[in-house]
């Protein structure tokens, strides 16, 4: 996250100036090479720089958000977004999946991967290694890829998004310089703190589920942790893709992200109380939350992130 911060917007001005696609195949390419790495690391600091290389040469996330609004329609917007997500809720299903299948596979796979065998040196090189190869082929695929970077730069922008995007012309007129539009950085401000909020839950959610009941936590498995990670995307990725665009469109970016962040102070709030329950409720309980917290967080990245768009776009046509 690191590396991604610090290159986030260089790889958003070299997508603008010298397209889309090189930037995508830059970025999955990157997956390939440094996560392959990172699975044959010998060491925490080799590991550590191999993340942070994975993270600064990937700027995958904006150029890829700014390449489904261009390619869909405007009343599509929204759905072609929730795609982009859905992706990610993908990867939470089979992520954990791959890692706690394939990790160790001597200890788990003897008959396959005998002991003091290369799989042994490396107990976690094989899952780095699957998605690598799942990546090398999604690398290959983007060569096909339509370069969308004259619908941007071109005639083709139009002002029927003024007033979707719910601020005042003058203001975005007047402020030529990013940092000095309040609409924008404003957006971006919100996005930060929910993106912060995100990353926290995920990194903290899984030392609470594993954590002892003496130490306030559940005493999870690891196991446990990814049977409710993986649910959580499961249903994150039906709700992207059935359920947000409508909801979208009748509540409007901004007021979904209101509604999803005010709902969320509840929810969170709830968590400490689940250390009082046990067994099958426990479980129960605990799934029913996570899936509410990934579907708002969800609504809340998808709403900004169209947001984002729509003002950028109207920028754009001002000038």
């Amino acid at each position: 996250m690191l590396g991604r911060s610090l290159t986030s917007i260089l790889w958003g001005i070299m997508s603008d100036r010298y397209g889309r696609k090189p930037v995508i195949i830059i970025g999955v390419m990157t997956v390939v090479v440094f996560n392959t790495l990172f699975g044959l690391s010998t060491n925490l600091w080799m590991a550590i720089s191999m993340r942070f290389f994975l993270g600064s040469l990937n700027g995958l996330l904006g150029p890829v958000k700014a390449y489904t609004t261009e390619i869909f329609i405007e009343e599509k917007q929204a759905l072609g977004l929730s795609s982009v997500v859905a992706a990610w809720g993908v990867g939470l299903v089979i992520g954990p999946a791959l890692g706690g299948y394939l990790a160790q596979p001597t200890l788990k796979y003897p008959h396959l991967f005998p002991k003091d065998s290369f799989w042994d040196k490396f107990p976690y090189f094989l899952p780095c290694f699957v998605i690598s190869v799942f990546a090398f082929v999604v690398a290959i695929a983007c060569i096909w890829l339509p370069e969308t970077l004259h619908y941007h730069n071109g005639s083709k922008e139009s002002n029927d998004n003024v007033e979707a995007a719910e601020v005042d012309s003058s203001e975005i007129k007047k402020d030529k310089s990013i940092f000095l539009n309040w609409p924008l950085m404003s957006s971006i401000i919100v996005y930060c703190v929910f993106s912060l909020h995100d990353i926290a839950y995920q990194e903290v959610f899984s030392l609470w589920a594993v954590s002892p009941r003496r130490l306030g936590g559940l005493n999870f498995t690891t196991n446990d942790v990814g049977n409710v990670m993986a649910i959580s995307g499961f249903a994150m990725m039906i709700y992207q893709l059935a359920l947000y665009p409508s909801l979208q469109k009748a509540c409007g970016p901004v007021n979904l992200a209101r509604i999803t962040g005010a709902l969320s102070i509840p929810l969170l709030q709830s968590y400490p109380f689940m250390t009082l329950l046990s067994g099958s409720t426990l479980y129960l309980v605990l799934n029913i939350a996570s899936i509410l917290r990934y579907l708002m967080f969800v609504s809340e990245d998808l709403s900004l992130s169209l947001f984002l768009c729509i003002l950028c776009r109207f920028m754009s046509a001002s000038d």
